[in-house]
């Protein structure tokens, strides 16, 4: 079943009402790798009843009243994308298009829309209480730099107005609401739940401050006006965000005062989110090609999380540093129910993290390291690849499989046969890499292996080849600390090994990254040195065109 979108699609589901409303900025398809759908699905899972607008039109009321008064809340998420950076490229010139929107129409998704669909929900919705989450709010739950407006914002919480903010993956954490409303239990009695955030009254203030496990970060005022302190309380927020050392935070913002819980922990049992039943299609109303649903629509997610730490990523904020993987038999039987011959990508955030953990989980839980692999690959971590081959192996029995998901090389490099079946069976044509850059002084900014890691790789990818595939590198352009002398230097080396990069990522600050606090700072986020950070339109054109030297 669908999500019913209107009250006629309600009836033929023989509801005649609501427990939850979930407002997306994408169009809605019922997929896995859909976060608003995860989370509609779950919740109908344990008895809620769920309907959905997508995409609504802000310019007018229509849309928000296509669906009755919920009995319990209304969540609200950006999409699977920040709005931000879907509407606006590195240069913040408007793109034209939106991969998540029919027909790949562009302007369908309003600017800072997690903000834009509150003030909608609160007009037509009087009194129902609102729930932000997904990447846009959870990035934007403390005091952050906004590159977009070129300044720190406060917590998007005061900026929406919301009561409840999620943050992370937060299908249990929405469920757990649910059933806390469901009690009787208000809103605002809900101060408690791991993975939220949200405006604590007077009463509420005083107990949080006098628990040890929750630290005072600088002020909005202080970050605002002093970069030391905007500094210092990015060191506190990414020390802490091991979910074990049960830490949260509290901020002053404009004499009001926002809570931080600590994150929730790993999901152990990642199978029941994936046994809701999913239609895996766009909803019948799309008529034209959705992109991303062209893109996605015979993948398979295996695992959530990434212990890498890369400074300009935000999945470990967002989905954790600990790797929550599925059974293999949950995998199978997605892969059956949804009847694919070809699965073109069988991954994750990164492909080859696949049931990797510390050997000592103890460990583990104590620990505040940003990366396990770098600058070299921790001793306690269990980098075996065989739980991954072995899968790979038995889906390959019945179905052509193919790993499109980036592969962390340095982790490849570790193990021969891995490398060797992933050149002669699962590579499509290229194979995607992420070295990145080149400069030695850039990639420890960036928290990425050396060059010679992905020369290593490169090498021992065509010596097992054994037909026409390419490895295509993914890299950076005008990295916080690059300079102009730098960008030369990746040119050379480019072009004295003939890499032509045909798409190039200009570095976009995304909210509460290392990578974003150094833009804003120009400062090591590590040593506090001062940094060159390319910041004019002219000086980061020069460096994409230096990556791409081969153009006129």
């Amino acid at each position: 079943m669908f999500l019913p979108t209107n009250i006629r699609e309600m009836e033929e589901l023989g509801w005649d009402s609501l427990d939850v409303i979930l407002v997306s900025g994408d169009a809605y398809i019922d997929h896995p790798s859909f976060g608003v759908t995860i989370v509609g699905k779950f919740l109908i899972k344990h008895g809620f009843k769920v309907g959905i607008i997508a995409q609504p039109d802000i310019s007018s009321n229509i849309d928000f009243k296509l669906l009755p008064i919920p009995r319990l809340f209304i969540g609200i998420s950006s999409g699977n994308v920040d709005s931000l950076v879907n509407n606006y490229t590195a240069s913040k010139k408007k793109r034209r298009t939106d991969d998540y929107s029919e027909n790949g129409e562009g302007g369908k998704r309003p600017d800072r829309a997690v903000i834009a669909y509150t003030n909608k929900v609160k007009e037509n919705y009087k009194g129902v209480p609102v729930v932000i989450g997904g990447v846009e709010a959870s990035l934007r739950r403390v005091a952050h730099y906004d590159y977009w407006s070129d300044k720190i914002r406060r917590s998007i919480l005061f900026d929406s107005k919301a009561d409840l903010l999620v943050f992370g993956q937060g299908e249990r954490t929405t469920l757990r609401i649910a059933e806390e409303l469901t009690s009787g239990k208000k809103i605002e009695d809900l101060t408690e739940l791991r993975g939220t955030s949200f405006i604590a009254k007077k009463d509420t203030l005083e107990k949080f401050n006098s628990n040890v496990n929750y630290i005072s970060l600088p002020t909005f005022e202080e970050v605002t006006l002093n970069m030391n302190d905007f500094l210092k309380a990015e060191k506190i927020i990414h020390d802490n965000k091991n979910p074990y050392l049960n830490k949260g935070f509290i901020q002053e913002t404009n004499r009001r005062f926002l809570i931080v819980n600590p994150p929730t922990l790993p999901d152990e049992n990642l199978d029941e989110v994936f046994e809701s039943e999913f239609e895996r299609s766009p909803h019948p109303m799309y008529k034209g090609r959705i992109p991303a649903w062209d893109m996605i629509r015979n993948s398979i997610t295996i695992h959530r999380g990434c212990f890498g730490g890369c400074t300009f990523c935000s999945i470990s904020l967002h989905q954790g540093n600990f790797i929550q993987s599925r059974s293999e038999k949950n995998i199978k039987d997605e892969i059956s129910s949804a009847k694919l011959k070809t699965i073109t990508d069988l991954g994750g955030p990164s492909a080859n993290m696949y049931k990797m953990k510390g050997k000592d989980t103890e460990i583990c839980k104590k620990c505040k390291k940003l990366s396990c692999i770098f600058p070299g690959i921790c001793k306690n971590l269990d980098i075996d690849h065989k739980k991954l081959l072995s899968l790979y192996k038995e889906i390959k029995k019945d179905h052509k499989v193919f790993v499109n998901s980036g592969l962390r090389h340095e982790l490849a490099l570790t193990d021969n046969e891995y490398m060797k079946q992933i050149a002669e069976h699962y590579t499509s044509g290229l194979l995607k890499i992420a070295p990145e850059h080149t400069e030695r002084r850039i990639l420890d900014l960036m928290l990425k292996p050396s060059i010679d890691k992905y020369e290593e790789f490169v090498t021992l990818f065509k010596k097992y080849s054994k037909k026409e595939q390419y490895v295509l590198p993914y890299l950076i352009s005008a990295f916080p600390g690059t300079t102009l002398t730098d960008a030369e230097n990746m040119m050379y080396y480019l072009k004295r090994n003939n890499i032509r990069v045909e798409q190039v990522q200009d570095f976009i600050p995304l909210p509460m990254t290392i990578a974003a606090a150094m833009y804003f700072i120009e400062k090591d986020f590590f040593t506090g040195e001062k940094i060159h950070v390319a910041k004019s339109y002219d000086e980061r054109k020069k460096h994409r065109q230096m990556m791409q030297w081969w153009k006129r």
